[in-house]
């Protein structure tokens, strides 16, 4: 048998605690792993390294969050609304979506996973909405990760519902005082640290000396995390997603965190895409839609070459 014929793109398997697991692979060292837990991806790797940050303390024990990867928060963000904290998608197990609405043909595109998350009986006691929260992972053949999510308000009732979200990404870097990131400079921000209040950054891009967790409002398609200590410039670029969300706990919170190793605030840093500021409403029959992609650019360590707005064409 030929060895493309031996190739699995896409496999399911049992992963931590015996939790499904979804891999998508592409060869050469890239691959993802994505929990049915959350539809919470754990790993991405190109060329063999890996791009995310998880917690070793992180226990993969429902109904606990997993620390790291990607978690989905749906339908909160934080502790803004009354549900708990981050709303309860990262906290469900999903199923694979049998019945996928339709996608662009791309014939490269072959390690791909549809998940789809609906409401229990339970969950409609938490939050009194029918919905379908339908989301395709995509992994690319040259590792870039790719994200749709698909939300319909599915009400019977006629009643219309809002919502928050954002892709809750942790990235793995070699060292946070190594790390910048551009494409936010001069944008207005809520301080988490400091009651939400409005303020403007200032300065060319944002570089970390201590804790951090800022919502940067109505913010550029592309962000660069570019780390200097792995020469390595990791870009998210985004779509109906306009917010950023940007989170490092630093040493004091770090140790206040239970499922966070004490030192692990240096080797990680939370990039987020968001729609926070100005819920999303959708009618019954609406649907809302969001992308985010995800890349890296290896050893490409020229300031030109690195700017947010051509680092990804």
């Amino acid at each position: 048998m030929a060895e493309s014929e031996e190739f699995l793109f896409m496999e399911k398997c049992k992963g931590v605690n015996g939790i499904d697991k979804i891999v998508l692979r592409q060869g050469r060292g890239i691959s993802v792993e994505i929990y049915l837990y959350g539809a919470h991806v754990t790993s991405w790797k190109n060329d063999g390294e890996e791009l995310l940050f998880m917690s070793s303390k992180t226990n993969f024990k429902p109904p606990k969050p997993i620390r790291g990867g990607i978690p989905i928060c749906f339908p909160q963000f934080s502790d803004m609304g009354n549900l708990d904290k981050h709303g309860f998608a990262r906290n469900k197990f999903w199923s694979i979506d049998d019945d996928p609405p339709s996608f662009p043909a791309m014939p490269s595109h072959k390690a791909f996973v549809d998940l789809i998350l609906k409401p229990s009986g339970e969950d409609l006691r938490i939050w009194p909405h029918s919905y379908e929260f339908r989301l395709r992972i995509i992994l690319g053949p040259g590792g870039d990760l790719m994200f749709t999510s698909r939300i319909k308000n599915t009400n019977t009732d006629g009643k219309p519902f809002s919502f928050k979200f954002a892709f809750h990404t942790y990235f793995s870097v070699s060292d946070i005082s190594e790390v910048r990131v551009e494409g936010l400079e001069t944008l207005d921000y809520l301080d988490n640290l400091k009651n939400r209040d409005h303020y403007t950054e200032q300065g060319d891009s944002i570089m970390f000396e201590s804790e951090i967790d800022k919502i940067y409002l109505d913010t550029p398609s592309k962000i660069a995390i570019i780390d200097h200590g792995q020469k390595k410039t990791l870009v998210l670029k985004k779509e109906g997603l306009p917010d950023a969300v940007v989170w490092n706990p630093w040493e004091k919170k770090a140790k206040s965190l239970v499922d966070f190793g004490d030192d692990e605030y240096k080797t990680m840093l939370c990039v987020e895409a968001a729609a926070i500021e100005k819920s999303i409403v959708l009618k019954p029959g609406e649907e809302w839609q969001g992308k985010m992609d995800l890349m890296v650019n290896f050893s490409s360590y020229s300031s030109g070459y690195l700017d947010p707005k051509s680092a990804v064409l």
